[in-house]
This record gives C-alpha cells, sequence and structure tokens, in this order.
C-alpha cells in the first residue's frame, strides 16, 4: 500500500518523512527503483540508472539518522533538507565514478573522476543520485531527439516529444520516476521541456549556481536549473545547489535563501503587486486552446490581488536569431576541444594510423563522434566567429551584432522590470509537437524556445509553471520572469499562481502493456538549442 504513495510524494514531503523516521531513506529508494524499472522501456528517460549506488546512499542516510537519535540529537537533526529524496541528473553534469556522455558518440566511455558542484550540494544536502537522463546531444535539441542513443517519449503521450534538451529529467518527473531532477537552461533547455511534461522548471540568474562540473555548450547563457513537480520543491532544490563556488569565477557572492519559506510568505503578498503582461506573447501562441489557458493563467493571476499591466519590450523580435547566432558560436569554441586527441574518442580507423596527417585524425574522430544537429550549430558558430571579420569594420562582426542586440534586450527587460515585479508569457507556443515532426525542419524546431531565450540573454530568473492543457490534453505553461537574483519573488508568484490553480493530474499513464519500439536517434538527426 506504501509504495504508490511514496512515489507520489513531492521532495518536500519525503524528506519530513525521512527525517522523521515514519519511512526509511531505503524504502523511498527502492520504490522509486521499482517505478523507473516500470517507466523506463516506455519513456527512455534515463541514460544510466544507478539502482546499487543509490540504495548505499539511502542505507547511509538512514544509519545516519539512527546514529544521531541514538546520541539524544532531535529528529531529522543534521541530516539535509533533502534527505532520502531520489534525485535524478542530466547527462551532462558530472557525476564520480560514473559515465559524462552528453548523450554523444565523442563522450561514450568516458567516466567523470568528479562531482559537478551541484551534485556535490546534493548529496551534502542528503538527496539520493538514482540515475543520469537522457538529452539531446551536447544539449543542442528542443526535444530529447538528437540523442545518440535514443529519443525520449512524453510522459503524456508516447509519440510526442518531452521537449528538450533537458527532457530526460522533465519526464523522469513527470512520469513520477523521481520527485526532483537537475538539468541545464541555455535558452530554455529546463523551462520548454518542464512545460511540455507539465512540471515546473526553473532557470536561476546566471551565476547563482556554479557551473562547475557542467559540460559547457554555450558559457555565457548555460545555467543549472532544477525540475520539480512544484514550485515548492523547487525552491528547495535551488536552496541545495546555489551559492559562490571558488571552482567557477563566474558564480555570484550573493547570498542563498531559504527560497521555499520565501515563497510561502511571499505567496500571500501578492495584493497590488504588478505584472508585465507582454503585448507581444498571444500573436506567437500555436492554436486557439494556448491562447485560452494563457487568457485563463491572466485571470488567475489577477484573482491574487495582482495588477496586470502590458508592456512591449522590442528588441523581442531578434531574440532567437541572437540567441543562435551568440550560442553556436560559443559552442564552435567551446567543443573545439572535443578533438580525439585532447578531449573526446579517438576515430577507430583513421588515416592518422597509417602516417595521416593530424587533420585527418581531428576531422575522422569529429565526424564520426558528433551527430547532425551538433555539427551544424558547430559549423554555424564558426562561420559566424570569422565571416563577419571579412570586412576592414570589425563592428559588422555578426557576433558582435548580436552581442550588442542582447545588451539592448537587457536594457529593455530591466526598464519594464524597473515598473514592474514580474513579467509573464507563455512558457512555449504550445503543447508537445510529434517525434520526428520538426526534425527537418530546424527553424520550427528553433521558434520553440521563442519565449524562453530572453531571460537566456538577459541572464534573468524564469520559472515554468504548468498552467493548463491543449485540445489533445498535453500540458500548457506559464513563464514568470523576474529582476537578477530575485528567485524568491518568482518563486513567491509561481506558488501563489499554482495554489490558486489546484493540484496539477500527474499524467494518465498505464507502464503495464508492452512499451512501444524504442525510437533510436538517427544518425542525422536534427534538433535545436
Amino acid at each position: 500500500m506504501r509504495e504508490p504513495l511514496v512515489t507520489a510524494w513531492g521532495a518536500g514531503r519525503i524528506a519530513a518523512e525521512v527525517t522523521a523516521r515514519r519511512v526509511s531513506a531505503v524504502e523511498v529508494t527502492e520504490a522509486f527503483l521499482r517505478r523507473i524499472a516500470a517507466a523506463e522501456p516506455h519513456l527512455h528517460a534515463f541514460l544510466l540508472v544507478d539502482a546499487d549506488a543509490a540504495r548505499a546512499a539511502a542505507a547511509e542516510i538512514d544509519r545516519r539518522l539512527d546514529r544521531r537519535l541514538d546520541a539524544g540529537a532531535a529528529v531529522g537533526d543534521g541530516v539535509g533538507p533533502l534527505a532520502g529524496v531520489p534525485v535524478a541528473v542530466k547527462d551532462n553534469l558530472a557525476v564520480a565514478g560514473r559515465p559524462l556522455t552528453c548523450a554523444s558518440r565523442i563522450l561514450r566511455g568516458y567516466v567523470s573522476p568528479f562531482d559537478a558542484t551541484a551534485v556535490a550540494r546534493l548529496r551534502a544536502a542528503g538527496a539520493v543520485i538514482v540515475g543520469k537522463t537522457n538529452l539531446d546531444e551536447m544539449a543542442m535539441g528542443s526535444s530529447t531527439e538528437t540523442s545518440c542513443f535514443a529519443a525520449t517519449r512524453n510522459p503524456w503521450h508516447p509519440d510526442r516529444v518531452p521537449g528538450g534538451s533537458s527532457g530526460g529529467s522533465a519526464a523522469a518527473v513527470a512520469a513520477a520516476c523521481v520527485p526532483l531532477a537537475l538539468g541545464s537552461d541555455s535558452g530554455g533547455s529546463v523551462r520548454q521541456p518542464a512545460a511540455l511534461c507539465g512540471v515546473v522548471g526553473l532557470r536561476p540568474t546566471w551565476g547563482r549556481v556554479s557551473r562547475h562540473g557542467l559540460v559547457a555548450f554555450a558559457s555565457s547563457l548555460d545555467q543549472v536549473g532544477p525540475l520539480a513537480g512544484s514550485v515548492l520543491d523547487a525552491a528547495l532544490a535551488l536552496a541545495a545547489v546555489a551559492g559562490a563556488d571558488r571552482r567557477d569565477a563566474t558564480s555570484a557572492a550573493r547570498p542563498v535563501a531559504d527560497y521555499a519559506a520565501a515563497a510561502r510568505r511571499g505567496a500571500g503578498k501578492l495584493t497590488g503587486r504588478r505584472i508585465g503582461v507582454l503585448r507581444q506573447a498571444e500573436d506567437e501562441l500555436a492554436d486557439a486552446a494556448a491562447r485560452r489557458v494563457w487568457r485563463a493563467g491572466l485571470d488567475r493571476l489577477s484573482s491574487l490581488g495582482c495588477d496586470l499591466v502590458e508592456v512591449s519590450v522590442p528588441a523581442l523580435a531578434a531574440a532567437v536569431a541572437a540567441y543562435q547566432l551568440l550560442a553556436n558560436a560559443e559552442a564552435s569554441a567551446n567543443l573545439a576541444r572535443f578533438d580525439g586527441v585532447r578531449y573526446g574518442r579517438r576515430a577507430a580507423a583513421s588515416p592518422a594510423a597509417g602516417g595521416g596527417s593530424l587533420d585527418d585524425l581531428y576531422r575522422d574522430s569529429r565526424s564520426q563522434g558528433f551527430g547532425r544537429e551538433v555539427k551544424r550549430r558547430i559549423l554555424l558558430g564558426t562561420f559566424a566567429l570569422s565571416a563577419g571579420y571579412r570586412e576592414a569594420d570589425d563592428a559588422d562582426a555578426f557576433y558582435a551584432r548580436a552581442r550588442a542586440l542582447a545588451a539592448r534586450l537587457r536594457r529593455e527587460l530591466a526598464a519594464v522590470l524597473d515598473e514592474v515585479s514580474w513579467i509573464v508569457t507563455p512558457t512555449a507556443p504550445g503543447g508537445a509537437f510529434r517525434l520526428g515532426e520538426r526534425l527537418d525542419d530546424p527553424l520550427a524546431m528553433y521558434l520553440s524556445d521563442v519565449f524562453t531565450v530572453p531571460a537566456s540573454l538577459a541572464g534573468l530568473p524564469a520559472l515554468a509553471v504548468p498552467a493548463g492543457f491543449d485540445d489533445d490534453g498535453l500540458p500548457l505553461s506559464l513563464q514568470i520572469l523576474g529582476r537578477p537574483f530575485d528567485e524568491a519573488g518568482v518563486l513567491a508568484l509561481g506558488h501563489g499562481f499554482e495554489t490558486a490553480r489546484g493540484a496539477f493530474p500527474r499524467p494518465p499513464v498505464d507502464f503495464s502493456p508492452p512499451p512501444p519500439e524504442p525510437l533510436r536517434a538517427p544518425s542525422d538527426s536534427g534538433g535545436t538549442g
């Protein structure tokens, strides 16, 4: 009787039950491992299920609790705010002694010798790492179809994508395989899959969470963020992983709040707060159902006592184009290290082995190691970094122009946020699209991120919260953008919205029938960022 209850609990409930010794961490871990075993043949959300290590970590938490109780400590004292909570980690974050593949052939066989800072902090908070989740190759995609291993399916419908690039993490949380997961967000790769899978996804302010141990895609945009079943669970996860890190010079030396407590307090103080409603938002929505849910979400915010103010950010029109140029340029530079010599798997059969040139080795290793979408981004990024400098006037350089547009967008958003507390938009233009539908149409795939890239370019915190359903019964989501380092405020509004909305259902999945055939990612598959 207990197992279905345990897998329905959120992270906060699990930690409270474990620390009070009403349930053991081992019992919780076993329940979720059984859930993963039942769901995984249907979803392909995980690249690694680390069952033995998870059991050992859970047993150690139980021993620590028992020792402290025997010594007369208060119940739950000193075990961490996530004691016994199973967590999945996107496979572009390092976990010591475990494979780190980024869902790419070029890293197949690589084992990380250390934990990413975010992973180490989860462990310190008492979390149990149960496995590593699937993603678009090198985090480049919006559908989790460009993985070299297999495409992940959406728990709401097996023929739909879960979003990307953190689609494995989003699907795992939506299917109750874990209550919490970590993803990474460059242009929306936490928020967009959260929206398509009907869960909460948080992109913190750039620099709020250390990027040490995160394989770089676009360094000025990448940020680690949590996916969860509720806003308060996302707040617990953020409090565990946030903070300055001497291993990451870009991490911010800002105090870390008790975000869950702040969200509870703030949700009760929303009356009279001003919310900016993006004027251009409705024009970008896919259909009447998406517009209906968007308007209902605004009505719900009004019911909280908030004042809705229409705002306009003109630079948003070019945000996707600027993001794609900047992200691809930085990806070209970051992925240059994967050449089969310094990093990455060396080509099995290369002319270099028989006396060929070093260039032959580089070409063969990268050609065999990278999929089509990664190659596309490297080529576009390399072109963007070089073509603009053919003219005498370096001001025409593509990268510099995109940087200038990002700076303009940041100024325009800051000016709006001086007048309002938050900006709200949809998270994605519509519900989850069909597997394979956009693989041959990169532009349509890139436009999946039309609402998420502005916060990324401006380095702002942004939260995706489930808002309703489209006509196919697929989730739709509201996005909340806040001022830099005001995660507490963003989470407060999200918690207030979530409370007014009521409990959001889980996918009506039945993992007992035979699973669908695995959808293998084709070697030349495409995707977005």
